[in-house]
């Protein structure tokens, strides 16, 4: 597992400096920014050295910048692609907005996908995308989030997935629909940034740097560290994830692997999801597991720490009712009171933005689930997803450990029904600040208006949509 977030930006460029043949490359978000550009540069190093490189990239997140790593494909040794893209190529939120407004049925299916695979003998795969927020390096923002690096027989199977995406017809070279970024002259650009980019690295990102230089992720690859072995399971939502939900074409569905073993559940489940908004399928699961008394725990964002307000509204709706079914519930804080489990360090924990990222579910302590897919129904409806099924005790135990670090009253709320009839009780949230336990009958929230916003949000039927 890679759960520290610097490690998981160490683990990559190490994979990429080791790489001899091959790199493979999917991602719903690949940011330009610090992280990216030594990403970039690695990936660079790579190509002149004659690597073959694969990088094919959802494009519903593009912010400004990211157009950069497109322009990559002007190098001989990079072939970049992108899935479902957008006609619109520029980064005016009221054009693309439109864009989606009358293209939804297209553009609303995405690749939520992350995954790398190097010379078909190593990958990662996991919660991060590439980007400074998920390496935890963000003093402005940091998502808690993980990884597994595998090798062994599944790794040749991951690129079978990832040349299924490759050759399925969502994945559109970036040459063909955007002659702009992809030019000599942005790639040009692009290098001169990247050089400039060099020059001008922070006192706190060379600290970074230096760290990943002693890091032991090449004794991995080289064979030297021993890897834990146990067996392990593909689950994955195929490239035309629509067409084979609604019975019109053949191929696999993440759900169905995950909903079969959490019905096999009879001691515990545990859920860390950033995002929470089941199907009244994914509430059976768990009301299923609680009638066979099995303890379920969820872990997730609190209001003051979500990424997504939309999210968080519809949220909101389910959690009188699990709670009443007696699923236990917590809810983490913006300001951890221990950075114990959350994969940063104390310096980076004191600014108060932290939020989950990670899709990690333990069943049984026996089996679990690392990947992309959120408790969510955008994730079983409208995203594909893909991660591993892994039937390993002492992995499960360690993501338990980890859970039960971040449930502690210093670091998350554990949210509770009020004593009373049904229908009379409203929410409690007990955290714990300064040493002292604390009870909340209102909200924990950043602010006035972020609590304004996500009640107008849960009013809109937004559920599949989350």
């Amino acid at each position: 597992m890679v759960s520290t977030g610097i490690d998981g930006l160490t683990a990559r460029v190490e994979m990429i400096d080791a790489a001899q043949r091959s790199l493979d490359i999917q991602y719903y978000i690949f940011r330009a920014d610090e992280s990216g550009n030594l990403v970039a540069q690695a990936l660079l190093r790579a190509a002149d050295r004659g690597v073959r490189i694969r990088l094919l990239l959802d494009d519903a997140e593009t912010v400004s910048g990211d157009e950069k790593i497109l322009s990559l494909s002007a190098h001989a040794g990079f072939d970049v692609r992108i899935y479902n893209p957008f006609s619109y190529r520029g980064h005016n939120k009221l054009r693309r907005g439109a864009e989606f407004l009358f293209n939804k049925a297209r553009l609303d299916y995405r690749m939520h996908n992350k995954l790398m695979v190097a010379d078909s003998v190593v990958a990662i795969i996991g919660g991060r995308n590439i980007g400074n927020q998920y390496f935890q390096i963000d003093p402005s923002s940091q998502f808690g989030d993980d990884d597994v690096v595998v090798a062994g027989p599944i790794v040749p199977r991951l690129l079978d997935v990832f040349d299924e995406f490759w050759n399925s017809p969502f994945a559109i070279p970036a040459q063909a629909i955007d002659k702009l970024d992809t030019s000599e002259q942005a790639f040009s650009r692009y290098l001169a940034a990247l050089a400039e980019f060099r020059q001008r690295l922070d006192i706190t990102l060379q600290d970074s740097t230096q760290r990943m230089s002693k890091q032991p992720f090449l004794d991995i690859v080289s064979g030297s560290t021993p890897l834990h072995w146990a067996p392990a399971k593909l689950v994955y939502d195929s490239p035309g994830k629509k067409g084979v939900a609604k019975g019109d074409a053949p191929g696999r569905l993440i759900y169905s692997a995950i909903e079969e073993q959490a019905n096999k559940v009879s001691t515990e489940l545990l859920l860390v999801t950033p995002y929470f908004v089941p199907s009244p399928e994914e509430l059976a699961q768990l009301t299923g597991a609680r009638e066979r008394h099995a303890r379920v725990r969820i872990l997730t964002n609190s209001l003051e720490s979500a990424p997504s307000t939309e999210a968080q509204s519809g949220y909101m709706h389910y959690r009188v009712q699990l709670l009443q079914e007696g699923v236990e519930l917590h809810e983490v804080r913006a300001l951890l009171g221990s950075a114990q489990g959350s994969g940063q360090g104390k310096t980076i924990s004191r600014h108060g933005n932290y939020a989950l990222h990670a899709k990690l579910f333990v069943f049984d302590r026996k089996t679990s689930f690392v990947g992309s897919m959120n408790f969510d129904q955008r994730s079983r409806h409208l995203n594909t997803e893909i991660g591993l099924l892994i039937a390993s005790p002492e992995l499960s135990g360690d993501i338990a450990t980890r859970f039960d670090a971040l449930t502690q009253l210093d670091n998350s709320y554990a949210v509770t029904l009020s004593d009373g009839e049904p229908g009379k009780q409203h929410l409690i949230w007990t955290t714990q600040e300064a040493g002292t336990v604390v009870h909340r009958d209102t909200e924990p929230a950043r602010n006035a208006w972020q609590k304004i916003k996500v009640r107008l949000l849960s009013v809109l039927p937004l559920d599949r949509e989350l």
